[in-house]
């Protein structure tokens, strides 16, 4: 349970569980920070970050490593018994928040690299692969798949993610005696794997507009909308029961209208407003393809911006995934509704999708969270630093995003009466700056789209963090300063050492506690499927 920094932590309550961290740097309230500690109490939540020096006066002058203190913190209300972990050579910066995957489709990475019977390969012709593949898993399959996703989520530093599940039907089409069955599998794959995940429960009710059924769709299909909230009332209910092994935190659910070709406007409306009612994250896909901006034309005379908008489908709580090509007036409509945008810049590029305009998103102040889809990788820093680079190739310039406000000190040093030390001092000020809001994408921003308690460190919120070693080559010699740029344009992902959720190691030395028994299980399945 939460704990306001008002509310004193007693020591019998701590139950030798709270764990105080102490790594060379923290990442903090937009930067990194040295000799500070983290700790958390006994439900996984982050009481306190406090500086070393404190400590050590508290402690009279000495920090011990792996011994339980009491430590009280007067003007802070603050008591508890603690166990002081060191973390030499590391620094401590909060969870990446993933907010779109298609769990399953790790099962297809590598089987559409070539050019197959097309004589045009695209976002279409991929989709009759996957679809292939998603005919033929079990639900035991859904489970070994996922549960390799959310493994490779942990490894690269991601402590939730926002699922967007969409197999709800047996291969036949027919229904489960369990609606979620699916779901479940997927939501136990997550938990197992330790990680948070909100179940974005995907509405799917035909083809397309003017579309025949298409047979490959038909384990995704619900068609009356009567239905489908009945079932994500009844998933609702479900990971919401007591569970011994599970809080409510570890896994809750949100809508998600697969698209405006998938789901008509009746349907859309009627999530919208059981959304509403409830205050549930909401993500669609929005403009990911022209086609389907082509197609919702024809048929509502609107582009899907349009349409969402003047049905009032559109909020805070709502998420536009990829919108790839919408026009600046349809982004200024985003930014009035405080939508968030989710860009997934890996798969849209391996796709042929298109770039996001993150140039406009940003400069219109609409918040971009960031999703690895398909994983045909997974690695949500590499996504970040995409959302740079690919503008970077199409405007032939760099540094397209970096805040308004670094310019106009760059422009105010270069015109301080000529001396040359002003810019130099304007620079490395804002060294961190372009860093700074590509992290956020990957971080804060994620966690409001999918409705996530974390995505920073602070009192209350949950501790979930990973670690990055300093002296691996790919950010080795960075200091506190350019440390940032250095993590979210160059680290590898072997730098990420150690994964914790709510407290509790997920990964320990680069290392995920089943990944033996995870990589074998999914070996199986793609012998199988693939054979």
């Amino acid at each position: 349970m939460a704990r306001h920094l008002s509310e004193p932590l007693k020591q019998d309550d701590a139950g030798g569980a709270t764990v105080t961290w102490m790594p060379d740097l923290i990442y903090v309230n937009g930067r990194f920070e040295r000799d500070m500690a983290l700790a958390c109490d006994a439900g996984g939540r982050i009481l306190a970050l406090l500086p070393l020096g404190d400590l050590r006066e508290l402690l009279g002058g000495r920090i011990p490593e792996n011994e339980t203190l009491n430590v009280t913190v007067p003007e802070r209300g603050i008591i508890f018994a603690t166990r002081f972990v060191r973390l030499p050579g590391r620094a401590l910066l909060p969870g990446l928040v993933n907010a779109h995957s298609h769990a399953f489709q790790r099962v297809i990475r590598g089987r559409t690299e070539h050019r197959g019977r097309h004589r045009r390969d695209s976002f279409w012709t991929w989709r009759e692969e996957m679809y292939s593949a998603a005919a033929r898993l079990t639900p035991e399959d859904i489970y070994d798949a996922s549960r390799m996703a959310f493994m490779e989520m942990s490894l690269g530093g991601i402590t939730a993610a926002g699922e967007f599940h969409y197999i709800h039907r047996t291969p036949e089409g027919e229904a489960y005696d369990d609606a979620n069955l699916l779901a479940k599998q997927v939501v136990r794959a997550a938990r197992d794997c330790g990680l948070r995940v909100a179940l974005l429960r995907v509405a799917y009710a035909r083809s397309g507009f003017g579309t025949p059924p298409n047979e490959r769709q038909k384990r995704f299909i619900e068609p009356d909308v009567e239905t489908y909230l009945r079932h994500v009332e009844t998933l609702r209910s479900d990971l919401a029961a007591p569970d011994d092994n599970h809080d409510a935190t570890s896994a809750w659910v949100g809508v998600a209208p697969h698209s405006v070709r998938a789901v008509p406007l009746r349907y859309l409306r009627a999530v919208s407003e059981f959304a509403a009612a409830r205050e549930l994250p909401l993500h669609i896909h929005v403009a990911e393809q022209p086609a389907e901006v082509s197609a919702c034309l024809a048929e509502t005379e609107r582009t899907p911006v349009a349409l969402l908008a003047d049905n009032g489908l559109l909020n805070s709580r709502f998420t536009a995934v990829h919108a790839l090509h919408v026009t600046p007036e349809e982004i200024r409509t985003l930014r009035d509704a405080r939508a968030n945008v989710c860009a997934c810049p890996t798969t849209e590029r391996n796709l042929g999708d298109g770039i996001v305009p993150a140039d406009l998103l940003f400069a219109e102040g609409v918040p971009v969270a960031l999703g690895t889809d398909s994983h045909t990788q997974i690695d949500l820093l590499e996504d970040a630093r995409e959302l740079e680079y690919h503008l970077r190739l199409s405007k032939l310039e760099r540094n397209v995003l970096a805040p308004a406000s670094v310019i106009r000190e760059e422009l105010q040093g270069d015109a301080s009466a000529g001396r040359g030390d002003a810019t130099e001092s304007a620079s490395e000020s804002n060294i961190s700056a372009l860093a700074a809001r590509l992290f956020e994408c990957a971080t804060a921003n994620g966690a409001r789209s999918i409705g996530a308690a974390g995505g920073e460190l602070a009192p209350g919120r949950p501790a979930d963090f990973f670690t990055v070693d300093l002296n691996d080559p790919s950010i080795a010699g960075a200091n506190a300063d350019d440390l940032l740029p250095a993590v979210v344009f160059s680290l590898a992902r072997t730098a990420i050492r150690e994964v914790f959720v709510g407290g509790q190691p997920v990964v320990e030395d680069g290392r995920h506690h089943a990944q033996d028994e995870i990589v074998s299980r999914f070996a199986a399945l793609q012998r199988k499927l693939w054979k």
